[in-house]
């Protein structure tokens, strides 16, 4: 049985100036085909827009408020939401809120820096 802690993730800010905790990837376990992390947004940031060339990526929303942008729509997040993020679309989520924007990322395939291209 594979248990990662999360304390065994250390935190680390990502090219799209979110805060990232790589919970399991094929760099810190035996899994090949996803990535899972802990993205936290501090009150008044965002996540620079960007997409993928490959990734599909969900985002599912922990606690705080977001404003999602996703291919020129808009729509305000909040926890208990999954935004689909499907290769080649540009997206973007600013923390609307006075708390911590906390999401959980995962990625198919697994997050790569080369995969991510970033457009703001």
């Amino acid at each position: 049985m594979e248990v990662i802690p999360r304390s065994a993730c250390p935190p680390f800010v990502a090219q799209d100036d979110a805060i990232i905790r790589e919970l399991c990837s094929p760099r810190n376990s035996s899994v090949r085909n996803q990535s899972v992390a802990e993205a936290t947004i501090p009150p008044g940031g965002f996540v620079r827009e960007h997409y993928h060339r490959t990734t599909e990526e969900l985002y599912y929303v922990l606690s705080g408020t977001g404003r999602m942008s996703l291919d020129g729509e808009t729509r305000e997040v909040t926890a208990g939401d999954l935004v689909v993020i499907l290769p080649g679309k540009r997206h973007r989520i600013d923390n609307l809120g006075n708390d911590p924007l906390v999401m959980i990322v995962t990625c198919s395939p697994p997050y790569t820096v080369a995969d991510q291209v970033m457009t703001g």
